[in-house]
């Protein structure tokens, strides 16, 4: 068993699935288990997982469902349940992680806690410039890089401090909230079981902090670790995303806070009961 789970969410995104791979393949912090939420990906996504077998200490645990739509809760239930680890990291395959990410998680985990990292941002010129050497030797977290390879100059470069004593002044003098965000947080799996894991009556837009509310409302609480856990999120369009999706997102969170709702029926205890 090893001593965390990473579950990564994909979608027939191989090109920057690959790059992804590559920044968990140079994590100082080997002993994890990668798992891949397919959310119903064509068999190019299979094949560059099989060409990766090799990079890591454990096999990577592939969860695939056939492709039916949006349907992201569905498949990171799925693999919750397939994490044989007792601790869990989220993020997404467009996030390449810095090869302290893993290591960073683990370092600041506590009981009672999940914690809540961010992203830095690029843009498609920076996106589509960083390949496996720049991932490999890092270069691609150094802002000179990034900046010699089409990145404009914004206040939100601070995130890719790699100064732990800035990190955890900026952790800590933040505005931005403590929130369950798919793309960097972690938390104990057994939290994730008490509450249902994610409501599979959610598609996209905010179903990742509705999460993170329940785990709130069951009175679990939250650490801020977005300048010290730093992952590069490459740029894609979000065609799935729909107005008549958000308002039934922001219907749910807004009744679930309202009535301190902490489990949903329409969650993962389904699969922990072996039902399809």
């Amino acid at each position: 068993m090893s001593t965390i789970s990473v579950i990564i969410t994909t979608y027939n995104s191989e090109t920057w699935l690959e790059k992804v791979l590559w920044g968990y393949a140079v994590q100082s912090f080997t002993d994890f288990e990668l798992i891949i939420a397919d959310d119903g990906s064509t068999s190019k996504t299979k094949d560059l997982l099989d060409s990766f077998k090799s990079e890591f200490k454990h096999p990577i645990v592939h969860v695939w469902q056939e492709d039916n739509g949006f349907q992201k809760t569905k498949i990171l239930n799925k693999a919750i349940v397939k994490a044989s680890s007792s601790y869990i990291l989220f993020s997404d395959g467009d996030c390449i992680p810095r090869r302290d990410f893993i290591a960073t998680h683990l370092k600041h985990k506590k009981k009672g806690y999940f914690l809540s990292g961010g992203y830095f941002k690029l843009n498609d010129v920076v996106s589509n410039s960083i390949d496996a050497n720049s991932i490999k030797n890092q270069s691609c977290f150094q802002i000179k890089w990034l900046l010699d390879n089409g990145l404009k100059l914004n206040f939100k470069i601070s995130k890719l401090t790699q100064n732990s004593f800035f990190g955890q002044f900026m952790n800590w003098i933040t505005p931005t909230k403590k929130t369950f965000n798919g793309h960097n947080t972690s938390c104990f799996k057994e939290d994730l079981i008490a509450v249902n894991g994610f409501n599979e009556e959610m598609k996209y837009g905010g179903l990742d902090r509705e999460i993170g509310e329940r785990l709130f409302n069951n009175k679990i609480k939250s650490k801020q670790i977005r300048y010290s856990a730093i992952c590069l999120h490459l740029n894609h369009d979000r065609s799935y995303a729909t107005k008549d999706n958000w308002l039934n997102n922001n219907y749910i969170r807004k009744f679930n806070k309202q009535n301190n709702v902490t489990t949903i029926k329409n969650g993962l205890s389904k699969y922990l009961n072996h039902e399809d």
